[in-house]
C-alpha cells in the first residue's frame, strides 16, 4: 500500500512573483532585511516565490516597496 502524495508538493505548487518597486534607502533595517529575505535586494529584480504564509507576511511587510503578480494556473 502507497501513500498517495506523501505530503510531498504534487509539483504544481502556487507561485507569486514579486517584483522590487522601491529602494530600502532611509527606511527601517527591518525593512531591507526583509527585502533581502525575498531575495530582493536591487531595483527591479522579480523572484518567483512559493506562495506560503510566511511569504505573504514578508510581501505584507514591504507591500509599499514591491510590486505582487499571482501566478494563474498553479497550484490549488
Amino acid at each position: 500500500m502507497t501513500k498517495p502524495n506523501d505530503g510531498a508538493p504534487s509539483g504544481a505548487t502556487k507561485t507569486v512573483k514579486v517584483t522590487q518597486t522601491g529602494s530600502p534607502i532611509g527606511r527601517k533595517p527591518g525593512q531591507r532585511e526583509t527585502l533581502i529575505g525575498l531575495g530582493l535586494n536591487k531595483m527591479h529584480r522579480t523572484r518567483e516565490l512559493e506562495d506560503t504564509p510566511s511569504v505573504r507576511g514578508m510581501i505584507r511587510k514591504v507591500a509599499h516597496l514591491v510590486k505582487v503578480d499571482e501566478t494563474p494556473g498553479q497550484g490549488g
